[in-house]
């Protein structure tokens, strides 16, 4: 009897065999009384398929495989009672042309270190977990409860975050390092979770992750899977959430890979035009076909479900929803409709999306999307994507533009600031300042800013604020947070040694303090994508170059007021706005002395006065520093209300839409 069976093979061809990853690839089994691995692999045009590895010497004769029935599904079967754990392996596949391709699992749980890129024969199923309460707790949240948790995100590239000097093995710091390291780094910062760029199984060091060649592996560079699934048990045990890149937009063509899998297009799409990326250099999926969709569905699911992960940001979205995106006249070809839509990739999120959080409710998908699609986070049901969050590009282009500028012609751009809120509630918006804004000659977030050495620290600082102030959930990549100077690079460590210096071991405190400051209170997290959570004071003070708005919480306690200046100007009688009369503590400045060397300030609490002053019958006078953040919190009485005119005050028309386009 098959180990992969006629039911498996039904399911497989309706993309519906969810748990396929234990059927598909190497599984140790005991048949006939006999223990050893028994090997199935999809290849359906293929003329013959051999196993062969480090149990057989290498040897391409001794151990053909078998269809298994039906036989149109073109699963190939072989039990091999030498075969054990630790193996190393690859199909040997002879095409109809003759051609012979040494092929690694597309379905295997763990791989050789490159250059060598075999499978290895690996049981996964060992690893004891000792997360259940955070499971637990995840498996009682809703996607509507999601939106109203804080959500922090530290964006890692596991092999560069820290190093090893000097030794041959390129330092790499292991799972169980990372473990020993980052996870107290994260949890004293401040965030609430951890995305781990590049860790399905890849060759290139220098793709960081984003060409795979194994949708089922933890990459072997820093240990075993149950190495990796310890490094998910201490996260999960310290209260951390772990959020992994993930790959379906398109894959390398490395001879060992993917890429005509059986001597023919099988994984990609048969049409060049629709199964290539000229940009790129690599293939793209083919969405309409099952065992492909099935493929990748399956590849999520393991990860989610038996790795315990708590979200997919998907890479390159907008790529797959677009026929036409990065290529020219002739190298496309119109959908059905005679449109630039791939109704296939449309389909394929729905039903992967609705799948996995209607699995796993607590979890999250997120989509790495650049452009004006509609409904990316809007339900299934209502011609949605049903991604959980959307990284807000459109916030990032805009964000970055206007902090390169020198301060005097913020001015002249001052709308930059103010356009997302716009459009903030047609999405439910991540913000994020991502690895992809510091590498190739972007210059890192420190370099980007204006202004001689002092003034590019507190620049960076006004910006943190003014980020982590404004509404949508949050995602800075590492070293963002203490000022790298130097450009990130996969080949070596953050430049750490930096925080020796003052001015960036102040950027770190700075952004643990509002890291703190988010985490206490609720009306920074809560109403993201309502204007319920979100009012203006003053969005249209271009001249001077400062914002006001306050951020409000569901039961109007805690409310908090943001004023940030983004210009070397002091403002020693300045005046803002603000909601009621009261009292207005700063819980929270640029020039507090931890992160400014400056006294501590006589004064914390301002009593509002009858003036009024941005439209508002109160305010409150304070001296405004260059570039100086200030937080104030307050208490508004239950009944309060805010006006239409309040709302929408500053703001640009809500009909544009982001629709500018990021590569890889």
């Amino acid at each position: 009897m098959a180990f992969f069976s006629e039911l498996d093979s039904y399911l497989f061809g309706q993309s519906t065999h969810y748990e396929i990853y234990q059927k598909l690839g190497a599984h140790l089994i005991k048949e006939g009384g006999k223990k050893g691995v028994v090997f199935d692999v999809w290849a359906p045009r293929a003329e013959k398929v051999y196993v062969i590895g480090s149990f057989n010497q290498w040897n391409e004769t001794s151990h053909e495989m078998k269809r298994v029935e039906p036989q149109e599904m073109g699963v190939f079967e072989l039990f091999i009672p030498e075969a054990k754990e630790g193996d190393l392996y690859k199909y040997l596949i002879v095409s109809q042309s003759g051609a012979k391709l040494y092929k690694a699992d597309p379905y295997a749980s763990y791989g050789e270190l490159r250059p060598g890129n075999a499978s290895v024969v690996c049981d996964i199923s060992h690893f004891k977990w000792s997360d259940s309460n955070w499971m637990k707790q995840r498996d009682k949240e809703s996607q509507e409860s999601l939106m109203e948790k804080p959500l922090a995100i530290y964006e890692v590239h596991p092999g560069s975050w820290m190093r090893h000097p000097g030794r041959e093995d390129d330092g790499f710091y292991s799972y169980k390092e990372l473990a020993q390291t980052l996870i107290p780094y994260v949890k004293e910062m401040g965030y609430t979770h951890i995305e781990l760029m590049g860790i399905s199984e890849y060759p290139f060091d220098g793709s960081w992750g984003y060409q795979v060649t194994g949708y089922f592996a933890p990459t072997s560079r820093y240990g075993t899977p149950e190495d990796f699934a310890a490094f998910i048990n201490e996260c999960h045990k310290n209260k951390i959430g772990v959020i992994l890149d993930w790959v379906p937009a398109h894959f390398p063509r490395d001879a060992h890979g993917l890429a005509e899998f059986d001597g023919y297009p099988l994984y990609e799409h048969p049409d060049p035009r629709r199964g290539e990326h000229p940009d790129w250099g690599t293939k793209i999926f083919d969405y309409g076909r099952s065992e492909v969709k099935n493929f990748l569905i399956g590849s999520a699911l393991m990860w989610i479900e038996h790795y315990h992960i708590d979200g997919l940001r998907v890479d390159a979205v907008a790529s797959m929803l677009y026929l036409d995106y990065g290529k020219q006249d002739g190298q496309w070809v119109p959908n059905q409709y005679g449109g630039n839509e791939n109704l296939d990739a449309v389909e394929f999120f729905k039903h992967i999306n609705t799948v996995i959080l209607g699995r796993n409710p607590g979890t999250m998908m997120i989509a790495e999307e650049s452009t004006a699609w509609p409904k990316v986070t809007g339900k299934a049901k209502d011609n949605g994507l049903n991604f959980t969050y959307k990284w807000n590009m459109g916030w990032m282009h805009d964000f970055l533009d206007y902090m390169k500028l020198d301060p005097y012609f913020r001015k002249f751009n001052h709308h930059k600031m103010t356009f997302a809120m716009s459009y903030n509630e047609s999405e439910k918006y991540i913000l994020v300042l991502s690895h992809d804004e510091v590498v190739h000659l972007k210059c890192s977030m420190l370099n980007k800013m204006p202004g001689l050495e002092e003034d590019k620290y507190k620049n960076l600082m006004a910006g943190y604020g003014f980020m982590m102030g404004h509404p949508g959930k949050k995602l800075l990549f590492m070293g963002q947070e203490f000022a790298q100077v130097q450009e990130w690079s996969e080949a070596r460590e953050l430049d750490w040694y930096l925080l020796e210096n003052p001015n960036h071991k102040k950027v770190q405190d700075w952004m643990k303090a509002l890291l703190k400051l988010y985490h206490e209170n609720p009306c920074m997290y809560e109403l993201d994508t309502s204007w319920e959570g979100f009012q203006w004071i003053n969005a249209d003070d271009a001249e001077r170059s400062i914002y006001s708005f306050v951020r409000k919480s569901k039961d109007g306690k805690n409310n908090l007021l943001f004023v940030v200046n983004f210009t070397p100007v002091e403002r020693p009688e300045f005046r803002v706005g603000v909601p009621q009369a009261g009292s207005y503590e700063k819980v929270l400045s640029t020039q507090d002395p931890e992160f400014s060397g400056l006294p501590a300030p006589k004064k914390k609490t301002y009593r509002s006065k009858k003036m009024e002053w941005d439209g508002r019958e109160n305010s409150i006078g304070y001296p405004l520093a260059p570039y100086e953040v200030a937080v104030f919190r307050f208490n508004p009485p239950k009944s309060t209300k805010t006006s239409a005119t309040q709302k929408t005050a500053g703001t640009k028309p809500a009909g544009k839409k982001d629709t500018k386009k990021t590569t890889k």
